[in-house]
């Protein structure tokens, strides 16, 4: 049993301890956590190491298999195959301490949670006891003083009246500071109980935490060691083998593979020339220059015979290189059968013969010459690739904008019979076929063996597709009526449309961190028609704090298909302190800790406080709620940095943090959007349909102060809108201004902006348009803010969202 130590160490003045011992107990979670990160990391570099090891065993065999040595790689091979298969089993043994590391991780979740509920009690004591003594100590001071100042009026000779007044405030300073004595000691006694219960249940609960810790590394060691038992004995293997693979057998076993044979060569004795046969009746003659010694030896060698008495045989004259040389009466006979002459005459008739070679042409219909001489060509050509078929294009085809012609390469001919795929309103993904007929005006047909596009005629230019969003094929045009909610996306200026890189940009404001972002310049405003009053605040005030919670959606819509909509919402949180709390803060070297909690936190991808001042306990595992508290003696610094910068202002704004929510596509758009362009040389006609989207927002809420900003070049001369727009030559842009949007608008949000522009140098290229809009009351995610514990006051709580960077492109 071990000793009770939490029980004996845990106390002190400030009565801090319970912190201390609950913040031990949630580390327990984080250990455990970050011990299954280790032995993951482990399992991955093992299973690393033993796919190196497989792929090491497989060069083996790759390397050459020549000479004595080849045989030693097949030792090397079947060792580092057995390596790799014992690292394998290390990393299986490891997932499997993995998940049992995780159910722990579970269990001790559900553990702590309960634990929590147990201890609740404690939690009020101790701060029970730490009010009561903070009391105590005003009454005692307060008591002290009063009496001082009887007696220093007695001292004074002060009227009686006076005297009178102060023994009042004496005797009521004297009722407070006893009945604060025994409030401390009923304080004390319960927080002493309570505490000593609390402190071996804690002690009792990391006892437990760490037998268990100590058991699952038991295993892993026990793991580790027994795959370096199978290691070693790998290795022993390896040295056998190598003891048993002697020079020996391998010289032996090179010998028996690649030996050329047992015979050795015969005997040859040395035989002396006969030179009195060999001599005799030799008559050297000159040969003609061109003759071929080659076919003379041949031919010669076909007719000489080897005879052995050269005396009873008439031996035929040899020239120098002893080759036999015909009797002269045979030359005549000699110039007919041979295209080489004997003699020393140079007449023209010893010239060699000229032999006639006739090559016929190949037989047209003989099948096997032909797969023959095919064969023989692919061996000859070997990986030699034709180069493609030329595509023929039309002239109209042949002049369009490379963009344009990859938006319509790929697009079906239309039928003769189908609706002119031309026209624009045709193409309509929210209201399709149910418009007014008057309201669809159709391009000029093209040709039916050229595509069409649903965008623009061979004249129009679409602007250049930014490099990160896929090309909108003809697939996703043709199905355009049957998407239940596509839009195609409108635009903003005729530089390239901003693809995801513009959203990412939320990304690069002042991090909360930095300097920038802690100044009063780049803090937002907290509306100031409510809030806490900034005049002087007494210390046994609850002060008062304002929140605003501010979120931004940043969307891109991109063609029909609403599942290219990129969309990042993205939000901050800010505290706005009264003037009048610096003051308090700076008279009290201990002001209460500020602690919050936010809510309804299951929409959020990521928080990120401000690391300055905002404390959190990483170890909390509620998936909806996360607490808070502030470093006190920062905020204090920080606020009195601002009052020196701006000494006349009523509030100061604080960053607190900030997040991110989850998006699901267009579906967390609250407005969606879709513009429809039909060019012409002389006119431009433009539509921007959109619609409110509810289920983007916890609750429905009105947008407001919508602005919709759409570039037209082209050289515009008039416009005509509806509804009204406002067209400004000098940035070429119309302009749409409307007061709100909401579920109770009409056709539930539901509307278009159509414009047409008459053009002096059309026809006018499609851009991106840009929208704005804010909505007060409510947030895109739905997060929430209460102010945990005691010695604050929330004042007001303002929330919004706007647009950041709102694009729609086609």
């Amino acid at each position: 049993m071990v000793m009770a130590y939490f029980v004996e160490n845990f106390w002190g003045e400030k009565n801090s301890g319970f912190d201390v011992l609950y913040h031990n107990m949630k580390h327990g979670q984080i250990s455990t956590k970050e011990l299954a990160d280790f032995v993951r990391e482990r399992a991955t570099i093992e299973e690393a190491y033993s796919r190196s090891m497989t792929k090491l065993a497989k060069s083996a065999s790759n390397y050459s298999q020549l000479g004595t040595f080849a045989p030693v790689w097949d030792v090397f091979k079947t060792s580092t195959e057995k390596l790799a298969n014992c690292h394998l089993d290390l990393v299986r043994k490891l997932q499997e301490l993995i998940k049992e590391v995780q159910k722990y991780g579970e269990e001790q979740v559900k553990s702590h949670k309960k634990t929590k509920e147990e201890v609740a009690g404690t939690l009020e004591a101790v701060q029970t006891i730490q009010s009561t003594t903070q009391a105590l100590q005003k009454s005692k001071e307060n008591y002290n003083a009063k009496c001082v100042e009887q007696e220093r009026l007695k001292k004074e000779g002060a009227t009686q009246r006076e005297i009178e007044k102060a023994a009042v405030k004496s005797k009521k300073a004297t009722d407070t500071y006893k009945l604060y004595v025994e409030k401390y000691a009923l304080a004390k006694a319960d927080f002493e109980q309570k505490m000593t219960e609390t402190a071996q249940k804690f002690q009792d609960i990391e006892e437990t935490h760490l037998i268990h810790i100590k058991e699952i590394i038991g295993s892993l060691s026990n793991a580790i060691k027994e795959i370096h038992l199978q290691i070693g004995q790998v290795h022993e293997e390896f040295i056998n083998n190598m003891a048993n693979t002697t020079v020996e057998s391998l010289i032996q076993k090179f010998a028996e593979s690649k030996g050329t044979g047992k015979e050795r060569p015969g005997l040859i004795e040395f035989e002396e020339c006969d030179t009195a046969s060999a001599v005799e009746g030799i008559k050297p003659r000159k040969r003609k220059t061109f003759a071929l010694p080659g076919i003379i030896k041949k031919e010669k060698d076909a007719e000489s015979v080897e005879c052995p008495d050269a005396d009873s045989l008439n031996i035929p004259d040899v020239d120098e290189e002893g080759y036999s040389i015909k009797p002269e009466t045979n030359q005549n006979d000699t110039k007919e059968n041979h295209f080489y002459s004997s003699s020393d005459s140079d007449s023209e008739d010893e010239e060699p013969k000229k032999y006639r070679i006739e090559i016929k042409p190949m037989h047209p219909n003989n099948s096997h010459h032909t797969m023959a001489s095919l064969d023989e060509l692919k061996v000859s050509i070997g990986n030699i690739t034709l180069s493609p078929a030329i595509s023929r294009h039309s002239p109209v085809q042949m002049n369009r904008n490379l963009s344009n012609e990859e938006l319509t390469k790929s697009k079906p001919s239309a039928p003769p019979n189908e609706r002119g795929t031309s026209d624009l309103l045709a193409w309509d993904p929210l209201f399709g076929p149910s418009l007014d007929s008057s309201s669809s005006s159709s391009l000029t047909s093209s040709s039916s063996a050229r595509p069409t596009t649903p965008l623009s005629v061979g004249t129009i230019v679409p602007p250049p597709r930014p490099a990160s969003r896929p090309k909108l094929t003809s697939g996703k045009l043709s199905g355009i009526n049957e998407i239940p909610r596509p839009f195609s996306p409108p635009v903003t200026s005729n530089t390239s449309p901003p693809p995801a890189a513009p959203l990412a940009r939320a990304e690069s404001s002042s991090s909360i961190s930095s300097s920038a972002s802690l100044s009063a310049a780049n803090t937002p405003t907290v509306g100031v028609s409510r809030g806490p009053s900034p005049v002087s605040l007494g210390n046994q005030d609850t002060l008062p704090v304002a929140v605003a919670l501010t979120e931004s959606v940043n969307a891109y819509f991109k063609g029909a298909d609403p599942t290219k909509c990129i969309v990042k919402i993205t939000g901050d949180m800010t505290m706005s302190f009264p003037s009048g709390i610096i003051k308090v803060f700076t008279s009290n070297p201990t002001p209460a800790v500020l602690c919050f909690r936010v809510k309804n936190i299951s929409r959020l991808e990521q928080i990120l406080p401000n690391a300055q001042l905002v404390f959190s306990d990483p170890s909390q595992c509620d998936s909806n709620t996360k607490d808070f508290w502030m470093n006190m003696q920062a905020v204090t610094v920080y606020l009195k940095k601002l009052s020196e910068q701006n000494p006349a202002a009523s509030y100061y704004n604080v960053d607190v943090l900030k997040y991110q929510v989850s998006s699901n596509g267009i579906q967390s758009t609250p407005l969606n959007l879709a513009t429809y362009w039909k060019c012409s040389a002389s006119t431009t006609d433009l539509r921007v349909d959109y619609k409110y989207n509810p289920e983007a927002m916890v609750a429905p809420s009105v947008l407001s102060n919508i602005q919709v900003v759409v570039p037209v070049d082209g050289g515009v001369m008039n416009m005509q809108s509806l509804p009204p727009a406002i067209w400004n030559a000098e940035q070429m842009k119309a302009f749409w201004k409307l007061s709100s949007i909401s579920e109770k608008s009409e056709n539930g949000g539901s509307g278009s902006l159509r414009a047409k522009f008459d053009l002096s140098e059309g026809p006018s290229k499609p851009t991106t348009l840009a929208v704005q809009f804010l909505s007060e009351g409510s947030t895109l995610s739905g997060v929430d803010f209460e102010l945990v514990g005691t010695g604050y006051r929330l004042s007001l709580i303002k929330k919004r969202f706007a647009t950041g960077r709102y694009l729609a492109d086609c």
